[in-house]
Order: C-alpha cells, then structure tokens, then sequence
C-alpha cells in the first residue's frame, strides 16, 4: 500500500513529508479564513523546505488556487464585484509581464520593498480613500500581478489594497476571489513557459481538499469574531508577514 501511494508523490518525497504538507494545507486555510492572509507565506515557507526554488512558486499557486477557490465559493455572498473586474484584469496583465521577467530581477529587492511598504501603511496615519476608480484599480492589480511571479505570496499586497473595506467579510470574500483569479492565471502562465505540474497534481489534490476543509472551518469561526477584533487580528498577521519579508530579504 506503502509503495503504491509513493509512486503518486513526487520523486524523493516521503509518505510522512506529504501528510505533513496535508496537514499545514488545513492549518494554513483555517487561518487564511479567519484573518484573510498570514496562510498563504506559511504555506510558502513549509513548501521551501520540502522542494527547490524552481519548483515552490508554481506548486504554491496551485495550492493556493484550491485554498483559495474554496474561500471565495464559501463567503461569495460578500464578494465586491466591481474591484474583481479592473484589478482582476490587472492582474492577469502583470502575471503575464512578471512571467516574462522573472528570471532578471533580485527576489530580495522585492520582499524588502514589499515588506516596508505594507509597514508603512499598516503603521503610517493614512488619508482614508473613498474610491480610487478603474485606472488605480487596473493598475494596482498589474503591479501586484507581476510582483506576485517573483515573491509568490502576494496576499498581504492584496489585502493591503482592500484594507479600506469596512466588512471583514467583504475584505476576506473579495480578496480570495482576487488571489483565486491570480492563482488561475499563474498555472497557465507556469504552463506556457514549460512547469510539469502533472508530478505534483496527486499531492496539491489532497492539499487542496484538506485545505477547503480548513476554509470552511476558519469562515465559521470568523462569524464569531468581532469586527474591533478581525482588524487587531489583521493589524498583526500583516506586520508579521512584513516583517518576515524583511528577513528574508537580508538573510536569505
């Protein structure tokens, strides 16, 4: 049983380091469910450990893609449609470019400026923003798009932009569809320019069901939040990541 199970892993994986992964693919998803981010850059993380560079960012969105489809058909009812359609698009535009230019740029330089930028406006007194209209919105989408190719987890980029939404539900269900459509247009992208994702499709499967089953989790315990709470909760999870963007772009 053993070995017919390990002929549907990746080479070099062990049965243990799979449901391992499984099992942070729901731990991860509960989180993400909860506070909107902080699961997608611990998803990351852990798969660094198990497999190569070349290979985490593509199997990364793929799972996320799961992770974050199933948050997005839970909590459909809040979804902001109308910054779906020009930062969707806007993204799907900077996948493409950042897909194209992946390879050129320092990956440390990215974090690093990411990591500032998110502590500044989680940190920084801002002027509140009442509408930023579709050229903002198309434009956000293809920075964060193309940045998305070189650092993989974008989410804190992402929920950093919806942060102004004044519903926790709205910020959590409209970021998953966002990530879901970036997610979407990764694979393809990671398709065209040649990535095997027929190796790995038996594990992200499972990390997938097991994740959806962490979403519906986190979404139920999200409707016991208070709103004062999510955002204390947000405010914190977002410095973290921004802070471990940091690290990792001084220490590697």
């Amino acid at each position: 049983m053993n070995f017919e199970i390990a002929q549907l892993l990746p080479d070099g994986l062990s049965i243990w380091i799979a449901l391992t992964l499984i099992a942070v693919s729901f731990i991860t998803s509960m989180i993400t469910a909860m506070f909107s981010l902080g699961g997608g850059i611990a998803m990351l993380a852990a798969l660094g450990l198990v497999f190569p560079p070349a290979v985490v960012i593509p199997v990364h969105g793929l799972v996320q893609l799961g992770s974050n489809g199933g948050r997005a058909i839970v909590q459909r009812a809040h979804i902001q449609w109308h910054l779906m359609l020009w930062f969707g698009a806007g993204s799907v535009l900077g996948i493409v470019l950042g897909g194209s230019l992946a390879v050129s740029i320092p990956e440390a330089l990215f974090q690093a400026v990411i990591g500032l930028f998110i502590l500044y406006c989680v940190w920084v007194p801002q002027p509140r923003v009442t509408g930023r209209g579709p050229i903002a919105d198309f434009a956000a989408g293809t920075v964060i798009g193309g940045v998305g190719m070189f650092v993989g987890a974008v989410g804190p980029l992402v929920a950093n932009f919806l942060r102004k939404l004044d519903d926790r539900r709205q910020l959590i269900a409209t970021q998953a569809s966002l990530m879901t459509l970036n997610n979407i247009a990764k694979a393809v992208t990671f398709t065209f320019f040649g990535f095997a994702f027929a190796t790995y499709l038996p594990l992200v499967l499972a990390m997938v069901l097991t994740g959806f089953l962490g979403t519906v989790l986190g979404s139920r315990i999200l409707d016991r939040v208070s709103e004062k709470t999510f955002r204390r909760g947000f405010r914190f999870i977002l410095t973290l990541m921004a802070l471990e963007m940091l690290r990792q772009a001084v220490w590697g």
